[in-house]
This record gives structure tokens, C-alpha cells and sequence, in this order.
């Protein structure tokens, strides 16, 4: 189209405008409402309907002095603004609609942007504001855990008394009191506390502080070392508690809430996301840990220990218990199955025994096989979980395992790495054999190891 046309209607229209606008302003006060009457018909009719729809309006409001002249104007304008529409949509499109056809642009469904999908942590809760509601309902459950132990050690100082020295008398050992801070939840209303072992290992006096203020002298009911769990008890009723979910099943990405006292930053919350489940004590450099951990990204720090993490529903699905130093985004968790189980073990016998063969181990690699071989050592096969040290007077050594000896299977279950043993040891009985395949300077044997009760060493 060209320039000079469009500019000629731009004219064209300007001028009507100015005619309509001066006709109104000489008609009745109530003209000013044609404008939103007209508007209201239908852009998608015929001109039939809009030109009727017009006349009404201007019976309605315009004088019939002036409806003539209003009449023809805007019949003026409303044609040039059609052109100029035109002008503006159509110069770029070719329209070719044979006899009553319908454009296919107005029979096809408009297409709509696409909705983008809420984050997973919104899908799996419903509820944007679901991190609120789950502090709400059980942050009066969470609590403060504070420690003292007494620490003694022998006297090693050179610059001493000399005269002590001289006249034979023992140098005294020096004492400290070393305190911590950890995190716990109220699992009955008549106080008794899930936390983590470490928290509370060797404590001479443990304190318990509510979120409303209360403190309470607690009790150690029993601690776990193994698994870092432990409950404590405190001398009073009708606690808020928090609800135990189930950690089996759990995905990655599900959404997870942390609540605990990090760096004596008491209630502090924190969310984010499960990042992983199946972590093994090795795996996260606690190799003398039997549990299987729930990696999440929600920020855990020193005070958190023995604190919940919790689904959107506001159930503990763990106790968050470690992270890895110098990292961001890597928390552990002991998952709650697991803390539930041993917690019932320690209320009901104040104690837990775990399966113990007393074998050191290392996954067989294709490097660690090349080293052994350099040393003398002939292994044929190339999986399997290689022992490089039986304790002395354990159950390995009464059954008559050695050092070099290539685990195989157990109870005919075929074993490839450290992790698959640990479990099947772990989820064993103790006193009841155990079935091991072996594999020694070739070949192949069966030895039975009856699992005797893992000795505990406490911290003192």
C-alpha cells in the first residue's frame, strides 16, 4: 500500500473525528455515553447488526436536531476507520473466501500459550504456601538439645613444676567441659525425644528447651552409635509431638522441609528438595556407620543434628544427623524407618546389638586386584568383596577366614561390593550361621560364621 494513500485516509479520518466530536458537543448531555453503547456491539456481526445497534443509540441519545448530522458523520468515520483497519492488518495478507466459506483462521481454535507447569516442590505439596503450615503444626515439636561432658586427659606439659618432676610426684590430668548443641523431636506426649547419638554421647547432663520457653533436664533412655541414634527423655505430659512417615519409596525431588537449631540459631526452617536416597556410610566418608542415607539439598549445619525432615505433609520421613564439610547442598539424613526401629530397640532394652564377623573389606576393583597380585596375593576372580584383615578371636577368624579370601555370595546371595555385605550382616541374626562362598588361591569354599554381637566402644 502506498504512503500517500494511507496518509490521505489518516487525514480523512482525523477530519471525521473532528466533525463527530464538534456534533456532540452541541447535542444533549447524556450524548457522551454513545461511544460505550456502540462499543457494545458485536465486533464479529455483520454491518447489519452494528449499524442497527448505532441507530438506537443515536435515537436514545442525540437530539433529533442533530441526528442527521450525526448520522452521516459517523457513517463517514466508521467507514474510513474500516479502511484504515484494513490498511494496518490485511496489506500483508492475501483473503480469497469463495461464496459463504468461512476463513479457516475463524473456524480453527485460537491457539493459547502454553501454561507453564509449577515447580515440583508446588506439584507434590499443592500448596505454595505448604512450608507455613507444616511449621505451623509441628515447630511447637521441634527442640533444643544442650550437652556437657567432662574430657580428661593426662598432663603432657613439659613446662611444668620442675620440682614436681624432681621429687617423682605424677603430673595431675587436666579435665575440661566440652558442651554441644543439637536438635531433637517430640515423638510422645509423654517426652520422649528422637535425636542423634552424637549429640548426646557421653553427656554428664543433658537440657531439653521447648519452643515456648520450657526447659527440662533430661534423661538418656539409650544411644546407638552405630546408627547415630539415641532418646532421651524428659520428666513431664501432653507434648506436642510430630507424625512418622515412611521413608520407603522416597524419589528424588520430592519436597523436604528442615527445622532444627543450627549455630544456636534456634527454630531456624530450611526447605529444598530429596537429592538422593541409598547414600552408604562410605560413600559419605562414615564407613562406621550402618545406615543408608537420604541426601537432600535443604541447608543443614552444626545444630541441626537430630533434628526432622519432613515431607509436605508435615510427617518425618528422616533425622537429618550429617553434612560434608566445605560443600554446599549436601546434607544426610538417617532415614526414619530406620530411627524408628532402633529407637523401639533402646526404649524397650535400653540398648541395640548389631551382627559383628569382625572382617575389614574393600570392594574388588581391577586396581586393587593388579596391587594384591604385586604382592604375592593369587586372585582369579575379578568381583567379589576382598578381606584384607580378620580380627583376632572374632567369629571371621573362629570360623577360619583369612586375610585375601574373596567373598562370593552369602546365604546364595551373590555379593559384588562392601555395601551388600554390610546389609546382609546387618539385617542378619545373631548366633544363627551365615552362609559365605569364598573364593581362595583359586578356589572355592563354603565357611559358616555365626555373627556374634558388634563390640561397642563409647566415647568417654
Amino acid at each position: 500500500m502506498k504512503k500517500a494513500d494511507k496518509n490521505l485516509q489518516q487525514k480523512n479520518l482525523d477530519t471525521e473525528l473532528s466533525k463527530l466530536a464538534e456534533i456532540i458537543r452541541h447535542g444533549e448531555q447524556r450524548v457522551a455515553e454513545v461511544p460505550s453503547v456502540v462499543a457494545t456491539a458485536n465486533p464479529k456481526g455483520d454491518a447489519k447488526s452494528v449499524f442497527n445497534k448505532f441507530s438506537a443509540s443515536l435515537h436514545q441519545f442525540v437530539s433529533a436536531s442533530d441526528r442527521p448530522h450525526v448520522c452521516a458523520s459517523s457513517m463517514r468515520l466508521l467507514l474510513v476507520a474500516s479502511v484504515a483497519f484494513i490498511s494496518i492488518t490485511g496489506c500483508n495478507r492475501n483473503v480469497n473466501i469463495r461464496g459463504n466459506q468461512t476463513p479457516k483462521s475463524q473456524v480453527q481454535n485460537p491457539i493459547s500459550a502454553p501454561v507453564p507447569a509449577p515447580p515440583p516442590i508446588l506439584q507434590s505439596s499443592g500448596d505454595p504456601n505448604f512450608v507455613v503450615n507444616v511449621v505451623q503444626k509441628v515447630g511447637p515439636a521441634v527442640v533444643r538439645i544442650d550437652s556437657a561432658r567432662t574430657i580428661t586427659s593426662p598432663r603432657t606439659d613439659d613446662f611444668g613444676d620442675p620440682f614436681q618432676r624432681f621429687f617423682g610426684d605424677e603430673p595431675q590430668p587436666r579435665q575440661r567441659v566440652e558442651r554441644g548443641s543439637g536438635s531433637g523431636f517430640i515423638i510422645s506426649a509423654n517426652g520422649q525425644i528422637l535425636t542423634n547419638s552424637h549429640v548426646v554421647n557421653g553427656a554428664d547432663t543433658v537440657t531439653v528447651r521447648l519452643k515456648d520457653g520450657r526447659t527440662f533436664d533430661g534423661r538418656v533412655i539409650g544411644e546407638d552409635p552405630v546408627t547415630d541414634v539415641a532418646v532421651v527423655t524428659i520428666n513431664t505430659t501432653n507434648l506436642p509431638t510430630i507424625a512418622l512417615g515412611n521413608s520407603e519409596g522416597l524419589q528424588p525431588g520430592e519436597a523436604v522441609i528442615a527445622i532444627g537449631n543450627p549455630l544456636g540459631l534456634d527454630n531456624t526452617v530450611t526447605s529444598g528438595i530429596i537429592s538422593a536416597t541409598g547414600r552408604s556410610g562410605s560413600a559419605i566418608g562414615a564407613s562406621d556407620k550402618r545406615v543408608d542415607y537420604i541426601q537432600t539439598d535443604a541447608a543443614i549445619n552444626p545444630g541441626n543434628s537430630g533434628g526432622p525432615l519432613l515431607n509436605s505433609r508435615g510427617e518425618v520421613i528422616a533425622m537429618n544427623t550429617a553434612i560434608i564439610r566445605g560443600a554446599q547442598g549436601l546434607g544426610f539424613a538417617i532415614p526414619i524407618n530406620t530411627a524408628q526401629r532402633i529407637a523401639q530397640e533402646l526404649i524397650t532394652n535400653g540398648k541395640v546389638d548389631h551382627p559383628y564377623l569382625g572382617i575389614q573389606m574393600v570392594t574388588l576393583t581391577p586396581e586393587i586386584k593388579d596391587r594384591i597380585g604385586k604382592l604375592g596375593i593369587n586372585i582369579t576372580t575379578d568381583k567379589g568383596v576382598l578381606l584384607i584383615n580378620v580380627i583376632g578371636r572374632s567369629p571371621a577368624a573362629n570360623a577360619g577366614l583369612r586375610e585375601g579370601d574373596v567373598i562370593q555370595s552369602i546365604n546364595n546371595q551373590s555379593v559384588t561390593d562392601v555395601e551388600q555385605v554390610q546389609k546382609l550382616v546387618e539385617n542378619s541374626k545373631i548366633g544363627i550361621p551365615l552362609q559365605l562362598e569364598v573364593q581362595r588361591d583359586g578356589r572355592n569354599l563354603q565357611v559358616a560364621v555365626r555373627p556374634a554381637a558388634l563390640p561397642i566402644q563409647r566415647e568417654s
